[in-house]
């Protein structure tokens, strides 16, 4: 893919600014709630929020897997997909909205409180605005509407500053939920006036309504590939946050339900930034698997990895190192039980990480049930570990459990891959990668740690990584010029 750095920084950006208004919003949250609040704010939140991802993602992202095979070859189709994926979803999103109202006394109960019942009712709102927003975002994706799928991320990352804190700060926990309706609704507004002016000006063919009709694409085409992609995303959103249902239904306490999101809020950080490299590997791999390109496949994942060495191994390193000091930025001294749960949870993060991005490659070369079933059997794994470590260990337990599924996780997806693509990683990139992590940690000994000095000690331990890895060879000019070398892109 031509035009791969560049969009990877654009989408990087936008997705840094957006978890940044993230950890704003939970930093305020943390303070404007006491971490009883925060704690079932977490609860309503996470789990509506999942059902939308999951859910609500499947038929979306098959979507975009098939508009970016016929995009630049077929783009007569575009309508007919769309039109198609807009039926399933809306049908699909009325009847998840409807039947979570119904549950909400039933979640309430087996989450051992029945006054989250009305909080549960009002998150069942977030559904409908939250895939109609996430619809036009994968959209774009098929279409490879980088630039504008960048700008519509930073526009909800304001969105979601402006609407969430501000309802909370006037009315509580109610105010925060309803704000994750709100934003969302004012993005989808936001994208519905682009693709009315972007769309057809880069696509013409768009505009007659008597080309690719309903018979040029079947639901059975998209549905047949986004079965088990839902099942995979819903597996591993259970995998990422089940925990947190387990601590609360197993302690029985709202205070370590806040505190243990608290830790796995920041301990997500690696896989945040990841997203980007996701959507789009999704598109990249989509069409050279479809156009029969293996060396530019093949290419595209051993980049992906190599890139994954080069960012995750110190950024993960750096945030169990500073867990103390993160939590202390993010969410104050109210939070400080979070440090050691966190320092754990990254780690697992930074599998669950390799696992997610490893499962878009698989998943873009249409082996979607290879991530389906590892994802199955990881969290069969997860909820046995959670069951074993929670009551013992409590938030240490639950993060043990992460880390132990995630390893398995990443290990599966790594043999995959190696197995259907011309993977190649040099065994040293590993062992040096590995040697420099360990030379940040001693280093990190003579560093300051202060609450914001570790920020200094932390650009000083990259640089320490990044230039053991040059000065042995590992890290190449190529790689360097993933991010200097300016190309042209027709990106919208």
């Amino acid at each position: 893919m031509k035009n791969f750095s560049r969009s990877l920084v654009w989408l990087t950006i936008s997705e840094i600014i957006f978890n940044i208004a993230g950890y704003i919003i939970h930093s305020a949250l943390g303070r404007i709630l006491e971490p009883e609040d925060y704690g079932r704010y977490s609860l309503v939140i996470t789990l509506t929020t999942m059902i939308v991802i999951l859910i609500g993602n499947g038929i979306p992202t098959a979507m975009s897997k098939y508009l970016s095979e016929i995009v630049e070859s077929d783009p007569h189709q575009i309508r007919a997909i769309k039109r198609k994926s807009i039926k399933m979803q809306a049908l699909l999103m009325a009847g998840v909205t409807v039947v979570f109202l119904i549950l909400a006394p039933v979640i309430s109960y087996l989450l051992n409180d029945p006054t989250l019942t009305p909080l549960f009712q009002i998150s069942a709102f977030i559904i409908p605005a939250f895939a109609a927003a996430s619809f036009y975002f994968y959209f774009y994706t098929g279409l490879h509407f980088f630039r504008l799928q960048a700008i519509l991320k930073t526009t909800r990352a304001t969105a979601r500053v402006v609407f969430i804190i501000g309802l909370a700060y006037f009315f509580g926990v109610k105010g925060a939920i309803s704000g994750y309706i709100a934003a969302p609704l004012f993005v989808f507004s936001v994208a519905l006036i682009c693709d009315m002016i972007l769309t057809h000006r880069y696509f013409p063919a768009t505009k007659n309504r008597e080309v690719a009709t309903e018979k040029t694409f079947s639901a059975k085409t998209i549905l047949n590939y986004a079965w088990p992609l839902t099942l995979f995303l819903l597996f591993y959103e259970l995998i990422s946050t089940i925990d947190l249902y387990f601590i609360k239904s197993l302690l029985h306490s709202d205070h370590l339900t806040g505190i243990y999101n608290a830790a796995i809020t920041a301990g997500r950080i690696p896989y945040f930034l990841f997203y980007a490299l996701t959507i789009i590997l999704l598109p990249a791999i989509s069409k050279t698997t479809a156009e029969r390109k293996e060396k530019e496949t093949s290419d595209l994942i051993n980049r992906s990895l190599r890139l994954m060495i080069f960012v995750l191994f110190p950024l993960v390193t750096l945030l169990a190192l500073y867990s103390r000091q993160t939590i202390l930025l993010i969410y104050g001294t109210d939070y400080l039980e979070a440090v050691y749960p966190m320092s754990l949870y990254v780690i697992g993060a930074g599998f669950l990480t390799v696992f997610y991005v490893l499962s878009f490659v698989l998943n873009g070369a249409g082996l979607v049930k290879i991530p389906m079933w590892l994802t199955l059997w990881g969290l069969i794994l997860n909820i046995t570990l959670n069951f074993l470590f929670i009551p013992k260990l409590e938030l240490i337990g639950a993060s043990c459990a992460v880390v132990v599924t995630a390893l398995f996780l990443m290990i599966g997806s790594l043999l995959y891959v190696k197995k259907h693509f011309s993977v190649h990683m040099p065994i040293m990139l590993w062992i040096v990668s590995i040697i420099a992590v360990l030379i940040m940690i001693f280093a990190s000994i003579f560093l300051p740690e202060g609450t914001l000095t570790f920020m200094i000690s932390s650009i000083i331990l990259c640089m320490i990584y990044i230039g053991i890895l040059r000065l042995t060879g590992q890290l190449t000019d190529q790689d360097i010029s993933m991010f200097t070398k300016r190309k042209n892109t027709k990106v919208a």
